[in-house]
């Protein structure tokens, strides 16, 4: 049995591009936590079921979507048998032996999952080129309209508008826009959350030339929910720079209306201030045209710890 994994604290890309790739591979779609409430909605919406967490990778083997950091993967990942990775991310895991390994600097891994499909592709990995189930091309769809934040952030390609609109067709999605609202409404219950889980709704972790460095986000269409929350978040990123040994923490609250974030800012200030060419005058700052944390945040910090 081929298991499909996405990374630690799992998003809508990570969950459905498991489940989707996992149904063409006649394997088993899995998670390494709880899904958001944005996940939870897409899935009811197109009645699927939540894939099964795993916590190891021993004796199994695996199919990585959605990261290729090391960090981010099964704690005993060289336990099991690393077939191949799928993403969109930059190259931060090292292998034994030769993978397949398919990545593009587009949108989601849905939409390089989606390009293997139609373009009859899917052999290449093993995997079989069945019929794209309405189910199936609806949860592919979501996850594009997630990861891209309905087509505003930057790492949005015309592929992924072009694959977005064959997809839609036939998931029977009439208005991408429409439904992309209620699956972003549905991202932003943030407000009911405690300030751990918002912390953690999306957070990864990198190593950079060594340094620990973690960023989260919430992305959200009312930056208001987490206003009253900004002071005990900020309190959890001191205590997790303490005792996880972290260089720096970012913590993201994306306006996704405004199109932009608000940036807490934990640990070496000084990285953080150099890296984006700002001043912290406290613990935050805006910073506008901010929302992708693959090609806007990671970037200047890989330079700047590179140095």
């Amino acid at each position: 049995m081929i298991y499909v994994v996405g990374h630690k604290n799992p998003d809508t890309d990570s969950v459905c591009s498991a489940i989707a790739l996992a149904y063409f591979l006649d394997g088993m779609a899995a998670k390494q936590g709880s899904i958001n409430p944005e996940t939870e909605f897409i899935l009811k919406r197109f009645g699927l079921m939540e894939p099964e967490t795993i916590t190891s990778a021993k004796g199994k083997q695996i199919y990585l979507v959605d990261h290729a950091e090391r960090s981010q993967s099964l704690d005993d990942l060289e336990d099991g048998k690393l077939l191949g990775i799928i993403d969109h991310h930059k190259v931060g895991i090292s292998t034994s032996e030769p993978i397949i390994y398919i990545s593009k600097p587009i949108g989601s891994t849905a939409s390089v999952i989606s390009e293997l499909y139609f373009r009859n592709s899917l052999d290449y990995i093993g995997a079989k080129n069945k019929e794209l189930k309405p189910d199936i091309a609806g949860i592919l769809l979501s996850a594009i309209l997630s990861d891209t934040l309905l087509f505003k952030s930057p790492t949005t390609t015309e592929l992924d508008k072009e694959l977005a609109t064959k997809l839609a067709e036939i998931a029977n999605v009439k208005d991408m826009y429409d439904y992309g609202i209620d699956m972003l409404k549905a991202k932003s219950t943030v407000g009911s959350m405690a300030p751990s889980e918002i912390l953690d709704i999306d957070y990864k972790e990198f190593s950079l030339n060594g340094k620990k460095v973690g960023v989260g986000q919430a992305e959200v269409i009312d930056a208001s929910e987490v206003e009253s929350k900004k002071d005990e978040i900020y309190k959890l990123l001191q205590e997790r720079v303490e005792s996880g040994n972290y260089d720096l923490i970012l913590f993201l609250i994306t306006d996704i209306m405004e199109e932009g974030s608000e940036v807490l800012v934990c640990g070496n200030k000084e990285a953080f201030e150099a890296s984006f060419n700002v001043k912290v005058p406290e613990n935050s700052v805006f910073i506008e045209g901010l929302m992708s944390r693959k090609k806007q945040v990671i970037p200047p910090l890989e330079k700047y710890y590179n140095m």
